[in-house]
């Protein structure tokens, strides 16, 4: 059985991936980590080789959705603390290779801070997550592309009403509500126009593994992908269904022994 074989659907492998073991309380998995998101890479080895993973524990789980893990404060932490605010004291540029990588059940991703106070999706230093997720029928699917087609639209008119920040502040204060309205039209007309120029939809790949493993495609495009199990996916089960308490957090801790790069 090659690496891909034990995952359906898994990316092949490519030049630059490099494949790790994870040596958990709940079992061991094995992941490969992406050649084409080097920065993300590069910075899991460097953690590994430090040792900082040893210890830390998946402090939040949502069955079918993901587990997390990766913040070194939830190591020997106590019962009921609260956790997921703790890293390397740096965060990472995105590498968001979409729709090559998906968050399909068994994707490898890196938690980061949302939106409004991170514009850039830049992402945590050392948290991470592992998708688990759900698999959809086809009426499902369609609805989701419904959702991804608004998503981009949304995305194209806040990026343009930025780029006219200022014009906007100076109709407001002028109070000119016909000036307004005629700004909000002609937006509205590029945003139709950039998003059918680049529409999007589901890959045969992407319809293929959320209807089949499943995943959670609604987090696609939106946080870096750098990895993807490749052995061990019965482990990653097996922790998504912990009993859980406050924050997701397990009552019985679930932690990383070590890390330790296979090739």
């Amino acid at each position: 059985m090659t690496e891909t074989d034990s995952i359906p659907t898994a990316t092949a492998p490519a030049a630059g991936d490099v494949l790790v073991d994870i040596s958990t309380t709940a079992g061991d998995i094995q992941v490969r980590l992406f050649g084409d998101t080097p920065r993300h890479r590069d910075n899991f080895l460097k953690l590994v080789k430090e040792g900082f993973y040893d210890g830390v524990l998946f402090h939040r789980v949502i069955n079918e959705f993901m587990v997390q893990t990766g913040d070194p404060d939830s190591r020997n932490a106590a019962p009921g603390k609260s956790l997921g605010t703790g890293g390397p004291g740096y965060t990472i540029e995105s590498e968001i290779v979409y729709p090559r990588h998906f968050h399909r059940k068994g994707a490898l991703a890196a938690a980061r801070q949302g939106d409004q106070v991170n514009p850039e999706r830049r992402s945590s230093g050392s948290q991470f997550y592992i998708v688990t997720g759900k698999a959809y029928n086809e009426s499902q699917l369609k609805q989701m592309e419904g959702q991804m087609k608004m998503m981009q639209q949304q995305d194209i008119f806040n990026r343009l009403a930025a780029e006219r920040r200022s014009k906007i502040m100076e109709l407001r204060r002028n109070n000119d509500q016909a000036g307004i309205q005629k700004l909000q039209e002609e937006l509205i007309a590029i945003t139709e126009k950039e998003a059918a120029a680049n529409p999007v939809a589901l890959t045969p790949e992407q319809r293929k593994a959320y209807s089949t493993i499943g995943g959670t495609p609604h987090l696609d495009g939106q946080y870096t992908v750098f990895g993807e199990v490749t052995k061990g996916l019965d482990v990653v089960d097996k922790i998504q269904q912990v009993p859980t308490g406050a924050a997701d957090r397990p009552l019985e801790d679930v932690k990383i022994l070590k890390i330790t790069v296979v090739k």
